[in-house]
């Protein structure tokens, strides 16, 4: 069974190691919420397992924990340099062929579920790419704003 990817109505808090703690909670308003008419955006997830996909395929897991061990944490500058090191490392790394063409039939199809203003459905709809951390949201611990948000994102 491939986990790279989900629908969201497919989730829920079952798979928070998988899809992350925001995630499992909108899996769970689109699945409880949609039968009280209470509309919730649909969407699909990029699991954490796809994220390992991507690292993995990048050769990233030891260059990352080798610059992590080389960091004095209590040099902030230093801590800063590096963080953004490590940051550079994953903007930089490829996307595997296969998880990108898996991200991009599940954009078309989460498109042509919308429908323009002449009827149609769309081919390029308007999405927010949002964190879910496997240990975000939870009733224990919230990160809420340390992550990036990207709002409008289209094609």
């Amino acid at each position: 069974m491939d986990t790279h990817l989900k629908w969201l109505n497919e989730t829920g808090l079952n798979e928070l190691e998988l899809v992350g703690g925001k995630n499992a909670s909108l899996g769970e308003m689109l699945r409880n919420l949609d039968e009280l008419g209470v509309k919730v955006p649909f969407g699909f997830v990029v699991t954490a397992q796809a994220y390992d996909y991507f690292m993995r395929s990048n050769e990233l897991y030891d260059k990352i924990q080798s610059i992590i061990n080389e960091t004095d944490v209590d040099n902030i500058v230093e801590l800063r340099r590096n963080s953004l090191k490590i940051r550079n490392l994953i903007i930089d790394g490829e996307m595997p062929n296969e998880l990108k063409s898996q991200i991009l039939i599940y954009y078309k199809d989460l498109s042509n579920k919308y429908i323009d203003s002449y009827g149609k459905p769309q081919d390029y709809t308007d999405v927010a790419v949002r964190s879910s951390g496997t240990a975000e949201d939870l009733p224990d611990a919230s990160f809420a704003g340390q992550q990036d948000t990207y709002l409008n994102v289209r094609g």
